[in-house]
């Protein structure tokens, strides 16, 4: 009799170097994305859509942020022993040391698998904006009788020296892997593309902890490195095409197969254009496919006055008259005073951008006030002494050290709604 039961590891322990500064206080998976996500919120949301709701999710540097809000916004049922997101810290059961690597990560929470005792382990990061059926992966996880699948993300040629390359043949069964190849291999039905390697795994249960043991014994620590490329000698390995994956409710403006890997300040920037507009390339609006994040309490936003155009508004926002906001993406509980200039922007909750202040290509992170006239975005060597700029010119204000709760940021003495 087939096992069904699928459980799920999500590697949420990323540092995310190069989005820094938006990482100096917390991980990578935990940067807030749009105006009520964080980057973590879209697995997670995928995992649960596709009705695989045992999850732990591995941390380990700077977690404190993402705990928050795991514990907050992603209680599925204590009713339901079966259903949750927990996550787990490092537990050196197996020495004193940190998560080495991805298949360190598992290995050391191999018990977890041994007490729910799954017939499939899914293996996932938490680095990606994007939506996923995996149980259509499961599918044809089972249909090719593979021990192992990996997630595939046909690429263009020319930019697929850039990932870990999978070699398959017609039917997706791996021949090969090459790790940022000068001359990519490509898909054996399309000579334009190559599959690059999405990081998001299936495994067969026996499969996985008999690798694991073998990974432990000789001192390896990944799965792309060293445990997928010996598995690849010895059992049926398949490449699950992500382009053949199809969510219900896509609009047809849409981009079909959304996925945008957001690792870097630039990237990050684009990503946020994807969701503007009347017609975004992806609509995070999709109740057949939702994405959750935190049930947060607070008011609806508030537009007293002023111009706003192709923006979207989180909850709680206060705009006032003449204030002007063009392609921008505003978070909970932000003040845009009166004839303040937002273009291109990015403010994250709790900022108050004052009087006449202007911004323009800039994200701004948590707990931060904008003085009244400061001009940022106009003057590149300007802005690179007071703060980051990225290689495409976007300026990031790292986080602020502005109290929320003792700064009376609408000027009436009212609290606000921790989150």
């Amino acid at each position: 009799m087939q096992n069904d039961r699928i459980i799920a590891f999500v590697m949420a322990g990323g540092q995310g170097s190069r989005l820094q500064p938006l990482t100096t206080g917390r991980s990578k998976p935990s940067v807030p994305f749009g105006s009520r996500y964080r980057i973590v919120d879209f697995v997670l949301s995928n995992l649960v859509n596709s009705q695989i709701q045992t999850i732990y999710l591995l941390v380990q540097y700077k977690s404190q942020s993402l705990i928050e809000h795991v514990r907050k916004a992603w209680t599925i049922s204590p009713l339901l022993q079966n259903q949750f997101v927990t996550v787990v810290p490092p537990q050196m059961m197996a020495g004193e040391h940190w998560f080495q690597g991805t298949a360190d990560a598992v290995n050391q929470n191999i018990n977890l698998i041994e007490e729910h005792r799954p017939g499939l382990v899914a293996v996932f990061g938490a680095d990606h904006i994007y939506r996923m059926d995996i149980r259509q992966m499961v599918d044809f996880h089972r249909e090719r009788q593979a021990d192992v699948t990996i997630a595939a993300l046909p690429v263009p040629l020319h930019e697929a020296s850039s990932f870990g390359v999978i070699v398959a043949d017609e039917t997706g069964r791996i021949q090969a892997f090459e790790e940022k190849p000068a001359q990519p291999t490509p898909m054996p039905v399309n000579p334009n593309m190559a599959f690059a390697s999405m990081g998001n795994y299936i495994f067969n249960t026996d499969v996985l902890i008999k690798a694991l043991h073998q990974t432990q014994q000789a001192g390896e620590t990944d799965f792309g490195q060293h445990v997928l490329p010996r598995l690849l000698r010895t059992h049926r390995l398949f490449a699950y095409d992500f382009a053949t994956n199809r969510i219900p409710g896509v609009q047809p403006y849409e981009t079909q197969v959304y996925w945008r890997d957001v690792g870097n300040l630039d990237a990050y920037f684009e990503a946020h254009r994807d969701v503007l507009g009347a017609e975004p390339v992806f609509d995070v609006f999709n109740p057949e496919w939702p994405i959750y994040s935190s049930s947060y309490q607070g008011p609806v936003a508030r537009v007293l006055g002023g111009q706003i155009e192709n923006t979207l508004l989180g909850a709680a926002t206060l705009v006032y008259p003449g204030a002007r906001l063009r392609n921008s993406i505003i978070r909970r509980e932000a003040v845009i005073e009166e004839d303040a200039v937002l273009d291109e922007c990015i403010i994250m909750d709790y900022v108050r951008i004052s009087r006449g202040a202007r911004l323009r290509r800039v994200i701004v992170d948590r707990h931060n006030f904008i003085a009244p006239g400061d001009e940022i975005g106009f003057d590149r060597a300007r802005d690179a002494e007071r703060f980051h700029v990225s290689p495409g010119g976007v300026t990031v204000i790292p986080q602020g050290q502005v109290s929320y709760f003792a700064r009376d940021i609408r000027g009436s003495g009212r609290r606000g709604y921790s989150e």
